[in-house]
């Protein structure tokens, strides 16, 4: 008897809580991210048409991305050494992004959940929110993957 008025009891107060909401829904891109970790990027770099030298100089870099969400409104800089790169967009919209090999390209970014996806000329760019604390990158173009992990700072 005393088991089941506990049990009732329990299932009272538990009406009083909500359930938490997603990891996806309360998570924000927003913060600095330090590079930790990166595959394939010379074989990336060079597909796309970066010169040899920029990619030796850029293959050992720590990049930091530091990104700004408000709403579906982003900014992205990306500071690599001394070559800082700085695109804004808003979700769903059409907007003028600039590649890693400073060319300028018009282009849609979409999110689905905690990705943001987006095509420019022929990369395929996908950056995803993995957890609180780390953001991967991958970006693919005919048929090479380049991974770039991060770590919020």
């Amino acid at each position: 008897m005393i088991a089941a008025l506990e049990f009732e009891s329990i299932k009272q107060a538990a009406k009083h809580f909500s359930p938490l909401p997603s990891l996806s829904a309360v998570m924000s891109f927003s913060g600095k991210y330090q590079l930790e970790s990166q595959e394939n990027f010379e074989p990336f770099m060079k597909a796309i048409g970066l010169p040899d030298e920029l990619i030796q100089k850029g293959k050992d870099i720590k990049s930091v991305s530091e990104i700004e969400e408000n709403g579906d409104n982003f900014k992205v800089t990306v500071t690599t050494g001394s070559k800082v790169l700085v695109n804004t967009f808003t979700i769903g919209q059409e907007a003028e992004l600039e590649t890693v090999t400073g060319e300028k390209v018009k282009a849609v970014v979409q999110r689905d959940g905690n990705k943001l996806k987006v095509s420019l000329k022929g990369i395929e760019s996908v950056t995803e929110l993995v957890d609180s604390l780390t953001i991967v990158n991958t970006m693919t173009v005919g048929g090479i993957v380049y991974k770039r992990t991060s770590k919020r700072m």
